[in-house]
């Protein structure tokens, strides 16, 4: 996985739709902690969590790891 890139691209791509990290967190089934330590690089989460990530932004998986 593109480590460094992906915590950049999951506040970009949220933060285009107008979604607070907690809105977020609720389409997903995280808590709002989760995604602001995602966004700060603090954690690397599995594919699993990825692939809902892209399902609740509506983007391709590779969208988040490019």
């Amino acid at each position: 996985m593109a480590a460094k890139r992906f915590p950049m691209r999951l506040k970009e791509l949220r933060t285009e739709q107008g979604l607070s990290q907690e809105a977020l967190a609720g389409k997903v089934g995280v808590s709002r902690e989760y995604i602001a330590r995602l966004e700060t690089g603090r954690h690397d989460p599995p594919l699993s969590t990825i692939e809902r990530l892209a399902k609740a932004l509506k983007v391709k998986l590779g969208d988040l790891l490019d």
